[in-house]
């Protein structure tokens, strides 16, 4: 099959990352139109409407042509324009399906989304299950991350005398960041060995080297996870994050493991006794930080998070 993603930016680099594992393990093609950079992360990218001069459109008219399915990430629908093409002159007998990624309009006109895609009968995922409240009928779609990657991997910690915490957060706003600055802050003081780190505005590789030099990473406490979460599993840490009932069952249901590595604080209570726990016990972090691996080897490599997508892709 010939498969054509279209985005505006790459969310959390997921376009790029399925695309290349699309590529690399399964004897379909897969490209990747995006249309502008929200965020200055640089994610590899490999059609990007700025950089195009005329041959480019050329090319991009030949995949629309060619392609099977279109796979459309965020908001992106066939009415937007790539360049001087529109998408929607191409669509006539090819399989669509609409990705979501929590996206704030999307959040909160959950309504507007379902209504169209019903009228025009299409396939939706989500990339988090708690977006399954949000549109029932969607099926969750896991995020994957190239575990095999040497910036994914686990590494020795060269930081010496210092325990260091990190946040990676795309929007500080979103992600608890004002009650992880509150809690590292007062653990400081009983432990100065304690350093926060807080990644903001960073290229993506440079915000994975960072983490890789961390000892704890934080995601948030909303109740789901982010890339950030799956990040620092498969690099071997203990990552604390909110988690709540429902995501962790779906994640046990797709995963089939009955117990999960993330370290689990609803609150600031819970997050200031558990960040102290893994700053006290070195031997308990390294641990937790074990295992996060293993799950990750184990029930969320790239291969098999790519598998379910496929057969998405196969039944459209």
């Amino acid at each position: 099959m010939n498969i054509l993603m279209i985005t505006e930016n790459d969310p959390a680099g997921m376009g790029i990352a399925f695309q290349k594992a699309t590529n690399r393990y399964s004897e379909h093609t897969c490209r990747l139109i995006t249309t502008k950079t929200r965020y200055e992360f640089e994610f590899e990218k490999d059609i990007h409407i700025p950089d195009l001069d005329s041959s480019g459109y050329e090319e991009i008219v030949q995949l629309l042509r060619e392609a099977d399915i279109i796979h459309f990430h965020i908001l992106s629908d066939e009415n937007m324009m790539l360049g001087p093409i529109c998408v929607k002159d191409y669509i006539k007998g090819k399989a669509i399906l609409h990705h979501h990624h929590g996206h704030p309009d999307f959040r909160s006109h959950p309504e507007k989304y379902r209504d169209k895609y019903r009228k025009r009968r299409r396939k939706v995922l989500v990339s988090t299950p708690d977006l399954l409240h949000l549109v029932p009928e969607a099926e969750w779609q896991p995020n994957l991350v190239p575990i095999d990657s040497p910036y994914y991997l686990p590494v020795e910690n060269h930081i010496n005398g210092k325990t260091r915490i990190c946040q990676s957060p795309t929007r500080k706003d979103l992600k608890n960041t004002r009650e992880f600055e509150s809690t590292v802050e007062s653990l400081k003081k009983a432990y100065p060995y304690v350093e926060k780190i807080m990644i903001a505005n960073s290229k993506h590789l440079d915000c994975l080297r960072i983490k890789q030099s961390c000892d704890i990473h934080f995601d948030h406490m909303h109740g789901y996870f982010g890339v950030s979460s799956l990040e620092g599993l498969s690099q071997g840490k203990p990552v604390i994050a909110g988690l709540d009932d429902w995501n962790a069952a779906h994640i046990k249901r797709f995963t089939g493991s009955a117990t999960l590595p993330w370290v689990i604080a609803r609150g600031e209570h819970e997050l200031y006794d558990y960040m102290k726990k893994l700053i006290e016990d070195v031997g308990w972090r390294n641990e937790i930080g074990a295992q996060s691996r293993h799950f990750m080897e184990g029930h969320w490599s790239d291969k098999r998070v790519l598998r379910i997508l496929l057969e998405i892709y196969g039944k459209l």
